[in-house]
C-alpha cells in the first residue's frame, strides 16, 4: 500500500527533502523555502490520478458539520509532539475511535501507555507520511440525501507532500468508505481542511485563497477556474449551495480561516478579538461585517456571533509585532466533547468561560500548546489543524432553531425540528424544565409536515428560563438528542419583562409610537436620542422569535426614522424592539 504515487516524478532536491517517518525537521503548516522553490516542478510533474473515483457522486449530497456525531478522530503521530497527541488521543477514545496514522505502531502503543493513556479505543495505520496536519490533507464525510450512505471526498493537497497526500485513502480503506476525488480536469481542484468551515446544510465559510490558489497561473497545475466553476465543483462533489468567501488576513501567513472563526452551529460563529486596531482585528471586524451584511443563516436570520479573546505572547506581543498566532477558534469537537488549545491561564480561563456559555454542556479539554518543550503553535497549527475525523455511517440529523427570548407570557412556545433518519422516524420528543436543579418533562412531539416534528412548551411567566432539548427515535432503533450533549447540554431561552417608554427615556434614546398601526405596507419607527448610541432594532412575532433585523449600528444624535415594510409578513401581534447595550424596549404593533 505504501506509495501509491508510483507514476511521481520528483526532482532530487524534492525527494531529498521528502521523507517519511519520524522527521529530523518539523515541517510548518506553511511551506517552507525548499517547497516554495521547488513547487511548480513537483506539481507539474505529479499524476493527479489515484485510485478515488474523480467524476461526481450521484444524488443529493450533504457535507457533515463538525459537530455532528463521528466515529473516527484522525491524527498522524509523527514522534515530535507527544504529550500533546497523548492528551489528544486521550480524551477522544472516549467518545469515538482515534486512528493513528504512524511508522511503528508499537512505539506509539508504548508512548501511550507510558502517559496512562488508555488502548481500548485506538486503531493504528502503518504508512509513511511528511507532516502533522492532518486537516489540510485528510478527506471530508459526504452524505447521500443527507442522512444515507457515507462517501469521502477529497480535494488537491496544496503542498508538495506526496505521502500526506495519500493518506485519505487509506483513511477510506481502512473504514471501506468510497473514496471520491477532485483530481482530473476540468474538476481538480485545490483545497485544504483547514481552509474550510461547512454548517451541514449547504453553506461554507473560506478565505479567497480558494481561488487564488486555483486562478490562471497557480503554480499547481490544475486548469484555471472562475469563483462560479470553484463553486460548481463543491457543489458537485460535496452539495454546497453557497460558498462564502471573504478576504485573507495580513498578519496569517497561510491563510486559513480555522485560524480565526469556526462555526458552532448553523447559526453561530465563534471569532478572533483582538485589542481594538491590532494585528488582523480590523480585517476579521470587516470580514465578519461583511458576512452579517449579505447573509443570513440557514434558518433565514442574522448569524449570531461569539467573541473570543487572542491572547498575546508572554511579552504582550501579537503577530503584527512577530508574536506567534495565537488562537483559540482552532478547536475542535471530538462528539460531546471539545479539544481546545491553550496558552496562558490569565487568558485561558476567559476563553473556558466564553465556550462554556455558548455550548453548555460540552466537555471542553484544555491542551497546551505554546510550551517549551512542544510549541505546536508557533509551527502556525493548533488542535484544529492537526486532527480530522470521519463521520458514522449512520447518521441522525435533527435541525433546530433555538427559541428567543420571548415577551410573551401567555401563549405557549412551539418548538419545531427537522428529524431524518435513513430507516424513517419511530418517534420523536421534546424534554423541558425550567429550573437546572429539576427534572425534564417530556412531551411527544408530532409529524408537522414534511420530516419537521413539533410540540410546545406551556406558556411561563415573567423571569422564567427555560431549557430544552429534542430527541428522535429512528425505526431501526437508533436513538439521538440535540444538543448532541443533552441532557447535560440544552438550549434556553428566557421570558421577559417589557420596558416600557417611561422606564427608558433616562438612557438616552425614546421610541415614539410606531405608525401606521395597524400596518399592511411600510411602517414608520421614529426614534429620538439625547446622545448618539449603538442600537439594535428588530422586529418580533409574539413568541419573541427575530424575523427581521431592522438596524444594527449607531443612532445619530436627535429624531431618525427607521422602516419595516409589513405586508412581508403574516397578520398578527408583532413587537418592535429596540436593545443598546444595557436596557431594551418595545411596542406593539399590529399587522393586517
Amino acid at each position: 500500500m505504501k506509495m501509491l504515487l508510483s507514476n511521481l516524478i520528483l526532482t532530487g532536491a524534492i525527494l531529498a527533502f521528502s521523507f517519511t517517518g519520524f522527521s529530523q525537521e518539523v515541517l510548518p503548516k506553511g511551506l517552507t523555502d525548499l517547497e516554495k522553490a521547488n513547487l511548480r516542478t513537483y506539481f507539474a510533474n505529479q499524476a493527479q490520478n489515484r485510485a478515488g473515483i474523480t467524476t461526481p457522486p450521484t444524488g443529493n449530497l450533504r457535507t457533515m458539520a463538525e459537530w455532528e456525531e463521528i466515529q473516527a478522530l484522525l491524527i498522524t503521530w509523527t514522534g515530535q509532539f507527544d504529550d500533546i497527541q497523548s492528551q489528544i488521543v486521550d480524551a477522544a477514545q472516549e467518545e469515538c475511535e482515534v486512528l493513528i496514522c504512524c511508522t511503528d505502531s508499537n512505539d506509539v502503543k508504548n508512548t501511550l501507555s507510558g502517559n496512562g493513556v488508555p488502548l481500548s479505543n485506538v486503531a493504528f495505520i502503518e504508512e509513511d507520511f511528511n507532516s502533522i496536519w492532518m486537516r489540510d490533507y485528510a478527506a471530508n464525510t459526504v452524505y447521500k440525501n443527507d442522512v444515507d450512505s457515507i462517501l469521502l471526498v477529497d480535494w488537491i493537497y496544496n503542498r508538495p507532500r506526496p505521502d500526506d497526500d495519500a493518506m485519505p485513502e487509506f483513511h477510506a480503506q481502512f473504514y471501506n468508505i468510497p473514496f471520491y476525488e477532485t483530481t482530473a480536469a476540468p474538476t481538480d481542484l485545490v483545497n485544504t481542511g483547514g481552509n474550510f468551515m461547512v454548517d451541514g446544510h449547504g453553506t461554507a465559510f473560506a478565505s479567497e485563497l480558494i481561488e487564488e490558489e486555483n486562478e490562471p497561473g497557480n503554480p499547481y497545475s490544475v486548469t484555471p477556474k472562475t469563483e462560479a466553476q470553484i463553486d460548481a465543483i463543491m457543489q458537485d462533489f460535496m452539495g454546497l449551495d453557497r460558498y462564502i468567501k471573504m478576504p485573507v488576513l495580513p498578519y496569517d501567513n497561510i491563510h486559513h480561516i480555522d485560524m480565526h472563526m469556526k462555526l458552532l452551529d448553523e447559526q453561530t460563529l465563534l471569532v478572533s478579538e483582538y485589542p481594538t486596531g491590532v494585528a488582523d482585528g480590523p480585517q476579521i471586524e470587516a470580514n465578519l461585517q461583511y458576512v452579517l451584511s449579505n447573509f443570513n443563516s440557514m434558518f433565514g436570520t442574522p448569524y449570531k456571533v461569539v467573541r473570543i479573546t487572542v491572547p498575546p505572547s508572554t511579552s504582550g506581543l501579537y503577530p503584527d509585532n512577530n508574536g506567534y498566532y495565537r488562537t483559540y477558534s482552532n478547536q475542535v469537537f471530538v462528539n460531546k466533547t471539545v479539544l481546545l488549545p491553550t496558552y496562558r491561564q490569565e487568558y485561558d480561563t476567559t476563553a473556558i468561560r466564553t465556550l462554556e456559555e455558548a455550548m453548555p454542556g460540552y466537555t471542553i479539554v484544555p491542551i497546551d500548546v505554546d510550551n517549551q518543550g512542544e510549541n505546536l503553535i508557533s509551527l502556525s497549527g493548533a488542535i484544529h489543524c492537526i486532527t480530522h475525523s470521519i463521520g458514522v455511517n449512520d447518521p441522525m440529523l435533527i435541525t433546530h432553531q433555538e427559541l428567543e427570548d420571548t415577551y410573551d407570557d401567555a401563549n405557549p412556545y412551539t418548538v419545531t425540528a427537522e428529524i431524518k433518519h435513513r430507516s424513517g422516524i419511530s418517534s420523536a420528543t421534546l424534554y423541558y424544565k425550567t429550573s437546572l436543579t429539576g427534572p425534564y418533562t417530556s412531551v411527544p412531539m408530532t409529524l408537522a409536515g414534511m420530516d419537521n416534528y413539533s410540540a410546545n412548551i406551556p406558556a411561563q411567566s415573567v423571569g422564567t428560563k427555560i431549557y430544552y432539548y429534542v430527541e428522535g427515535n429512528a425505526v431501526s432503533g437508533k436513538t439521538q438528542v440535540r444538543p448532541i450533549v443533552a441532557p447535560d447540554g440544552y438550549w434556553e431561552f428566557e421570558v421577559l419583562a417589557t420596558v416600557g417608554v417611561e422606564e427608558f427615556a433616562n438612557h438616552g434614546i425614546s421610541l415614539d409610537e410606531v405608525f401606521p398601526n395597524p400596518a399592511n405596507a411600510i411602517t414608520c419607527i421614529p426614534l429620538s436620542a439625547e446622545v448618539a448610541t449603538t442600537a439594535r432594532i428588530t422586529l418580533r412575532d409574539i413568541t419573541g422569535k427575530v424575523v427581521e433585523v431592522i438596524h444594527n449600528g449607531e443612532v445619530p444624535v436627535g429624531e431618525s426614522k427607521y422602516f419595516f415594510m409589513a405586508n412581508n409578513y403574516s397578520a398578527g401581534s408583532y413587537m418592535v424592539v429596540i436593545e443598546t447595550g444595557n436596557s431594551v424596549m418595545s411596542k406593539k404593533v399590529m399587522i393586517k
